[in-house]
């Protein structure tokens, strides 16, 4: 099976072709990925495109897409998924949305800096924040995704029995969370991505919503009033 994999929920530009076979663990043929919080909706296409071009492969050879749907900030965030939808609609191939906590999970368990303990996902949310979630040592969530301020899960840590934290919002954060941090993790990798949906995939089973994980309510709120333009 050929999935395509992207990923816009961290500052990365993530987009990849990965091979996924039963009994095996995914194998990526080809990816690009450039850091820039800003290039998500500029450099996206032109990546699944070059990822493509490197393997060899065309969107009609693609099986199946695999999308990162955060937790993640929502300007960039959309952009991965609205791709995904496009994509999807327009080759007739299943879309499945994973938790790129998830994904980053997946990615230090078969690198081994989850060094087979429970382990600690932690994103930049900004707004001195992180996106979060808990999972064990195979790699399964046990909590979140969620939002908070670090001083505020740091509080809930203990009750957690966690070894480990991988992510950009666990590096920033080091000295409040005190977990030590494993180096390397701070985007998920198309591999990753694939590995979380794994299952989903082998098993045909029909995909989730493509639903975001924003974890926020909106910073726009509707008006409550009529505001008075002329001198009365």
């Amino acid at each position: 099976m050929l999935v395509l994999a992207l990923d816009t929920a961290t500052p990365a530009v993530t987009a990849g072709v990965v091979e996924l076979e039963a009994g095996s663990p995914p194998r990526t043929l080809a990816q690009r990925v450039t850091v820039d919080a800003k290039a998500h909706g500029e450099l996206l296409t032109p990546h699944l495109t070059d990822a493509l071009a490197d393997a060899g492969r065309s969107l009609a050879d693609v099986d199946a897409i695999v999308v990162g749907a955060g937790p993640g900030p929502f300007t960039g965030l959309r952009v991965g998924l609205v791709t995904a939808a496009a994509l999807g609609h327009a080759l007739d191939r299943p879309v499945h949305p994973v938790a790129t906590t998830d994904a980053l999970a997946h990615d230090a368990l078969v690198s081994g800096a989850a060094a087979g303990a429970p382990l600690l996902v932690a994103t930049d949310a900004r707004r001195r924040e992180v996106y979060w979630a808990a999972y064990d040592a195979d790699g399964r969530r046990t909590q979140g995704p969620d939002v908070e301020r670090p001083a505020e899960l740091a509080g809930k840590l203990p009750g957690l029995g966690l070894a480990g934290a991988v992510g950009e919002g666990a590096a920033l954060y080091a000295e409040v969370l005190g977990l030590p941090v494993r180096a390397g993790h701070d985007h998920p990798s198309p591999a990753g991505l694939v590995a979380a949906a794994a299952d989903a995939l082998l098993s045909g089973a029909e995909p989730a919503p493509l639903t975001p994980l924003y974890l926020r309510r909106p910073d726009a709120v509707e008006p409550t009033g009529r505001k008075r333009v002329t001198r009365p």
